[in-house]
């Protein structure tokens, strides 16, 4: 293993650079979904990452930011409540997993994968692609996220939405090295190209943006629906972060549940999170991707992950930055998207195959079929809906059927989930 903690400061700076890099399509994708400010999105996942390795002690060598578990309910939230109250959702989300790192340490992990095992968070990981799909058709067809609006003519969107699509999964399956790692960012300049030559690219705002602006950070507000309808979605995130930091750990040959310890982790996330809702970014988690390209480079030194987060908060102040990613077109982010949604529910699928939940026993068909129904068609029952409700169902019905539980087998040290 190649020892990279005494690399002087510029080579730190490139690798973090290139981290930042791997991580940034994803990162500024989940704002432009949801109505956020990419600028307040890249300030603050720099800040998320220096919390998580400030409370960590910087142990691991991880990245946070924007998290596509939340763009559903952000979506819907702000639409129901307003930006403000739906932040106060989200910091509530934060809270819980802060209440959740104190259980762990008084209680230790079992517990936490006894609540939510595979026949709980595959459905529900399912729930959060499935039910973002017909985002990305919409967006794929030119039209706005929620379908209600054209923005771009659909036979020149969906040939934009076609091509920057094939892109990316062209560099996903046949790049090679870093270059692998980075498809959603060939697939954004392409299409973004494309659409440049096809006349539905507005460069008025890149040009009337100055160069230096402070990014447009919003307070939260609190209500108690906001909250209810927001703390529910945060479970399936909650149990992806174990399985990052497993991940990471098989990696870098550390038990990083032991030391820092799972709490310490889970504890950095909910501040991360928190403090993202605080200035009216995304909440964040931590970067699958990231991982991959820390395999890659085999640079297993967390102050790289510093110098990541720091090009971030220093791109979010570039205004005309911020003003060219809110012109990608959506027909762009739409044809990724429908990869990306996807992936998503693979990763739940993969989650019930790799632990070998048996869905002929009848306490398992029955959890993951009503967790996907109510998910994916939008049940509403008083506050909860759609993910919310999907999630909480779940571990209701999980704890409730009688029946062998399913239990998290050794596949739970190689998962990684976004």
């Amino acid at each position: 293993m190649q020892d990279h903690t005494n690399d002087p400061i510029w080579k730190q700076a490139i690798a973090g650079s290139q981290m930042l890099l791997v991580a940034f399509g994803a990162l500024v994708l989940m704002p432009l979904i949801t109505g956020l400010d990419p600028n307040v999105a890249l300030f603050t996942a720099g800040l998320g990452t220096l919390i998580f390795h400030i409370v960590t002690g910087g142990q691991i060598p991880i990245f946070l930011a924007s998290s596509f578990a939340f763009i559903a309910p952000v979506i819907a939230a702000k639409g129901r409540f307003g930006l403000e109250e739906t932040m106060g959702g989200l910091m509530a989300a934060g809270i819980l997993y802060i209440i959740l790192s104190g259980a762990v340490r008084l209680r230790g992990t079992g517990f936490v994968t006894r609540l939510l095992p595979p026949v709980v968070i595959g459905p529900v990981i399912m729930v959060i692609g499935l039910g973002l799909a017909p985002v990305a058709v919409h967006m794929a067809s030119g039209r706005s996220g929620d379908g209600a609006a054209e923005l771009v003519p659909y036979d020149t969107a969906i040939w934009i939405a076609m091509i920057s699509l094939v892109v990316t999964v062209i560099m996903s399956v046949w790049a090679k090295g870093i270059f692998r790692l980075i498809p959603i960012m060939f697939g954004v300049i392409v299409g973004y190209t494309l659409s440049a030559f096809a006349g539905v690219v507005d460069l008025t705002p890149v040009r009337e943006a100055p160069w230096f602006a402070v990014p447009n950070f919003v307070a939260p507000a609190f209500s108690w629906s906001a909250i209810l309808f927001m703390i529910p979605v945060a479970i399936a995130p909650a149990i992806e972060h174990i399985g990052d930091i497993l991940a990471i750990g098989n990696v870098t040959r550390k038990n990083y549940l032991e030391k820092p310890g799972l709490h310490r982790t889970l504890l950095g996330d909910g501040l991360a999170t928190s403090a993202a809702s605080l200035l009216g970014g995304p909440p964040n988690t931590t970067y699958s991707e990231v991982t991959g390209a820390v395999v890659l480079t085999r640079n297993f030194n967390p102050k790289v992950m510093w110098w990541a987060a720091i090009i971030a908060i220093t791109l979010a102040f570039v205004g005309k930055f911020g003003a060219a990613l809110q012109t990608i077109p959506v027909p762009v982010m739409g044809g990724i998207l429908c990869l990306l949604f996807g992936s998503i529910a693979v990763v739940g699928l993969n989650t019930l195959i790799r632990h070998q939940v048996d869905l002929s026993q009848s306490r398992n068909l029955v959890i993951v079929a009503i967790t996907l129904v109510f998910g994916i068609g939008g049940m509403a029952i008083g506050q909860f809906e759609g993910i919310a409700l999907s999630a909480v169902v779940a571990v209701a019905l999980n704890l409730i059927l009688p029946g062998t539980r399913e239990a998290w087998g050794k596949a739970i040290y190689e998962q990684k989930a976004d």
